[in-house]
């Protein structure tokens, strides 16, 4: 029989998983979702991540079929070195065939025909599900879409609810942990409490939206899969409350039976004989329209009596047919205490919704690409409000279905679905859509009131609400009580509490902007004082947060296309005069220099980083111009902005007056003042630097959008972000636009790699502005700065200045790098110090393109390159033959006399060596005779006079000889130094033994009249 066959599988691979420590799990679903067995594909990622032992045999089973699913696991065992579990498995399954064919077909359970065909009817009918948005014929299978949902068993208390409709991002998924921590599972429902009783009825509650009828037909396709209830229930039955208000004529239990049973031939004599083996699900009992205060005398006890199907379904609520039988009722909290007239419920659950992971397992189900799941994940996630509303099933639904068309059309995320409004308009919609023409005549009206509750409860900070208020405000009428409620049965005491909230305290905010919106009705009353937007807005600075959202969403409702869909879709009449009162308060509010400071978590961003998101959500481009038009400079403490705030800055610089500059502070090493400011002048130019600023890939379009559109950026710094690759890419779409003017652009420690080099270099050859660029602190490897070279080398780069510090280069790469000394007519510094692998052959293939006639380089950096003395034969070859160079940092390379020697032996050749070169030999660490070296090698027949009339010629000012292991026997050359250059003003000796003599020595060319020196820096051990 197929169902034995597909259990005993099912119990092996149980079996064969639970031997398995927690560490070999997680490497067997590792494995599993990185390999593609038998041409099936591989597990997605997402569905194996948080699956336990259950889950993950399931997962299997689900993917392969029959013996498939064992060959499967054992060649996953043998692939981690689980030699012994897989032939464990091997063993057991041989075994298990062996038993079936020594075991006479008579001792085998047997299952009769009709409940098999039965099962395997409800298995097809089951096994699909339709999308509300799909066209006709379009399903798909229930288990590539059904995700798990966290159930609870124990009742909310009042301030719990609270806690749960305000929480936020990750203080929503605490929440929802701690909560969870009574979770319970739907194979459990029917097992015995602490107590050892085992209910017969259980009620499964939950809001709207959250799932009831989605678990409910689960429950019966895994019953009918002998996944579910296997032992428990012969039959399961599923009874459509909304069907049931359609039937007219009268019915029995029978009839309710034979209804379920998709053919003709139901052997109700043969079900009924073991009711307690009977299973009815009745899904949705808060739509039935039925009266339930039936008299005792009414009901029936003959489950083939005919009767009006109200007394039917009470007379199964009240146990006096079939009361062996279990039932299983799906309702919103509401009609609870309608179900309590005709119930005593043994045990209630409450659906509370997708938790953190089950909503990243939802996305990956729904879209079934891992590419697209991600890129949705990434874009919800970076909303905190999106992210937590997608613990609703129907939100996230909406949201993914939104999502994946734009996905489908090529279309970037951050280009739709752009804010928290536009969402919650799709989710109005959509609610509203499947409504009757009736129900929407009433919906304006409907709407206000409800809006009204909604501002009513944020004036008054509540977010619970009786009966009476609902009355009040004329929501208890039949077809009037909105979707957009989550009725809550709270338990006080030992009698029940009916109150009502919104789904979440956003749809509460989203309903109490609406209100304002609205234009007034003079016929509506609301039951609350009339509050104007002035109002709110006075309020809102004093409100500490409470009216945060609402303001927000109030922008929001007032984008042209929204108010548009507002008027057609649901009747509105607006009020026209609200937009220009909020532009005259962004502008009364707007300051002239922003300081947006460091805040820290659980604080919400500064007053004015507000103001930007309250016009980020009307997204209107001359709104926004308007708005910011006195806006001219940006100071950004170090911030970990989220990626919406990051979005919010990104618009609203963009259409903010041209001459803009932001700056930015950044709190690694802070001083007293817990702040290093960075000054810019304000220029025609702008100036943008967002250092250290947590930005990601995500803001990278934004800045590519800028570098496109505003002609007066310049410059623009984002070291010290995660960039990478994919937020590179998007930059260098900006560098190549035509209206492109940056001149400078720092990518330091932006975790750059190799393959960004690409993208760089076919920028650098299309843009003929750039002329800055910052590459230090990314690993790019020789590959990468191959790449790079190829842009360097184009006759349209006009780059002068390259820096590729702490790069990981190694000597290969100077090999490309000499290649584009020798041909760029425009790069005249390069910067490669802290690249320790360069040695001697780098070195040399770098001098080879130096001595090029064409090369233009003027200044070389070398700073801790860790040479050796050889390489100050190459440089030395160099020197006298360049015409260019101009200025060599060797601080740090620990060079030593013989190689300052070969280094001279080269400078004396040149007439111009004045220029910075006396600043190469200081700069030189680790010698001691360091002037005596220069003045030997270059003059050795000068007189004094003769070097005073040459020294003149040098403009070298300023000398920092710190840290270099010098000693009083340089003190002479240096004091010498000192009484006849016309240019030093500044001389740095800090941690050196110069001992008293040395000092004695200095002081002697300081006392000379000569000496124009302005600033000495000692420091250094004396001899006491």
């Amino acid at each position: 029989v197929m169902g034995n066959q597909s259990s005993r599988i099912s119990d092996l691979l149980l079996r064969a998983l639970d031997n398995l420590s927690q560490e070999d799990l997680k490497r067997f679903k590792d494995k599993l979702s990185h390999s593609d067995f038998k041409g099936k594909g591989n597990i997605p990622r997402g569905r194996l991540e948080n699956a336990d032992r259950i889950d993950t045999k399931n997962l299997l089973m689900e993917f392969y079929s029959g013996d498939a699913v064992v060959d499967v696991t054992i060649d996953v065992f043998t692939q981690i070195d689980l030699r012994e579990s897989a032939a464990k498995l091997r063993e057991e399954r041989e075994k298990g065939k062996r038993h079936k064919v020594t075991v006479k077909p008579d001792s085998l359970p047997r299952e009769s025909p009709p409940g098999k065909k039965y099962k395997e009817d409800v298995k097809k009918k089951y096994k699909l599900i339709k999308d509300m948005n799909s066209r006709f014929g379009d399903y798909m299978i229930l288990n590539r879409r059904y995700t798990n949902l966290t159930i609870v068993d124990r009742p909310r208390q009042a301030k719990e609810r609270e806690h749960e409709i305000m929480a936020m991002g990750w203080r929503h998924a605490e929440v929802m942990t701690e909560r969870a921590s009574s979770e319970v599972t739907l194979a459990t429902l029917y097992k015995p409490d602490k107590d050892g009783h085992t209910p017969q009825v259980v009620v499964l509650l939950g809001a709207a939206g959250i799932g009831k009828t989605m678990t409910a037909r689960k429950i019966m396709y895994d019953w009918a899969a002998g996944e579910l209830y296997k032992e428990k229930f012969d039959y399961v039955f599923y009874i459509n409350c909304r069907e049931m208000n359609l039937l007219n004529e009268q019915g029995s239990v029978a009839d309710m039976i034979f209804k379920s049973w998709l053919n003709t031939n139901a052997p109700v004599n043969h079900i009924l004989v073991n009711p307690e083996k009977l299973l009815f699900i009745i899904d949705g009992f808060d739509e039935l329209r039925f009266s339930f205060d039936q008299p005792k005398d009414n009901l029936c006890t003959d489950p083939w009596e005919k009767k009006p199907m109200e007394i039917i379904l009470s007379s199964l609520f009240r146990r006096t047919v079939v009361p062996e039988s279990y039932l299983m009722i799906t309702t919103r909290p509401a009609a609870l205490e309608k179900l309590g007239q005709c119930l005593e419920c043994s045990r209630y659950a409450e659906i509370l919704g997708f938790s953190e992971a089950e909503r990243e397992e939802y996305f990956h189900k729904f879209f079934g690409n891992e590419n697209q799941a991600r890129q949705a994940l990434q874009f919800v996630k970076a909303n905190e409000i999106l992210f937590t509303m997608c613990f609703v099933p129907f939100i996230c639904w909406i949201i993914c279905t939104v999502l994946k068309q734009q996905l489908e059309k090529g279309e970037t995320l951050t280009q739709t679905s752009k804010t928290v409004t536009g969402v919650y308009m799709l989710y109005l919609s959509s609610l509203v859509k499947p409504l009757s023409n009736n129900t929407k005549q009433h919906l304006h009206g409907n709407l206000r009131r409800l809006c009204s509750l909604a501002a009513d409860g944020i004036w008054k900070q509540k977010i619970l609400f009786e009966e009476e208020e609902i009355k009040k405000f004329g929501l208890d009428q039949e077809n009037s009580l909105p979707l957009f409620l989550n009725e809550n049965i709270f338990q006080k005491e030992t009698d029940c509490e009916c109150l009502y909230s919104f789904i979440h305290l956003s749809f509460q905010e989203f309903f109490a902007a609406l209100l304002y919106v609205l234009a007034e009705d003079e016929t509506a009353d609301s039951g609350i004082p009339k509050k104007d937007v002035k109002t709110l807005l006075e309020n809102y600075g004093n409100s500490k947060n409470y009216l945060m959202l609402t303001v927000r969403f109030l922008f929001g409702l007032l984008n042209e296309e929204r108010m548009k869909d507002l008027q057609e879709k649901f009747g509105c009449k607006l009020s026209p005069k609200i937009k220009a009162d909020l532009l005259k308060w962004v502008q009364a509010n707007q300051q002239t220099d922003l300081i947006l400071p460091c805040v820290h978590e659980e604080i919400y961003q500064s007053y004015q980083l507000e103001l930007f998101h309250c016009v980020y959500e009307m997204y209107e481009e001359d709104f926004a111009v308007n708005a910011l038009d006195h806006f001219t400079e940006l100071k950004l403490n170090q911030n970990k902005f989220t990626q919406m705030d990051q979005r919010a800055l990104s618009f609203c610089i963009k259409y903010s007056f041209p001459y803009v500059l932001i700056t930015t502070n950044w709190l690694n090493d802070p001083p007293e003042n817990n702040s290093t400011t960075f000054s810019f002048s304000l220029c025609l130019s702008v100036s943008c630097r967002f250092c250290d600023c947590h930005l990601t890939a995500a803001c990278c379009e934004d800045f590519s959008s800028i570098l496109g559109t505003k002609q007066t950026l310049v410059e623009l710094c984002l070291a010290g972000n995660s960039l990478g690759e994919s937020g590179v890419k998007l930059l260098c779409e900006g560098l190549k636009h035509a209206n492109c003017k940056l001149q400078k652009l720092s990518l330091k420690a932006c975790k750059l790699s190799a393959a960004c080099c690409g993208e760089l270099s076919s920028a650098l050859s299309n843009n003929q502005l750039l002329t800055d660029l910052d590459l230090s602190d990314n690993q790019l490897g020789a590959m990468g700065i191959q790449l790079l070279c190829e842009g360097l080398k184009q006759p349209n780069c006009k780059l002068q200045r390259l820096v590729l510090r702490f790069c990981g280069l190694t000597g290969a790469c100077c090999r490309d790098l000499a290649t584009v000394l020798s041909t760029s007519q425009s790069l005249t510094e390069l910067n490669l110090s802290y690249n320790f692998s360069l040695g001697d052959v780098g070195i040399q293939l770098l001098c080879e393109g130096l001595k090029q006639p064409n090369c233009k380089l003027q200044i070389l950096g070398l700073e801790g390159c860790r040479l050796s003395a050889v390489c100050c034969w190459f440089l030395s070859s160099a020197l006298s033959t360049s015409q260019a160079l101009a200025e060599l940092n060797l601080w740090g390379t620990k060079l030593g006399d013989s190689g300052v020697q070969l280094l001279c032996d080269g400078l004396r050749h040149l007439n111009s060596c004045f220029l910075n070169l006396f600043s190469l030999l200081l700069l030189s660490s680790g010698l001691s005779n360091l002037s005596t070296s220069f003045l030997n090698w270059v003059a050795p027949n000068w007189t004094q006079e003769e070097t005073s009339d040459h020294f003149p010629l040098c403009v070298f000012v300023s000398c920092r000889l710190g840290s270099c292991s010098l000693t009083a026997a340089c003190c002479g050359d240096l004091s010498t130094i000192l009484s006849t250059s016309q240019s030093l003003t500044v001389l740095e000796l800090a941690n050196n033994k110069l001992g008293d003599s040395g000092v004695q020595l200095l002081c002697e060319g300081l006392k000379h009249p000569d000496c124009k020196l302005q600033k000495l820096v000692t420091n250094c051990v004396l001899e006491i």
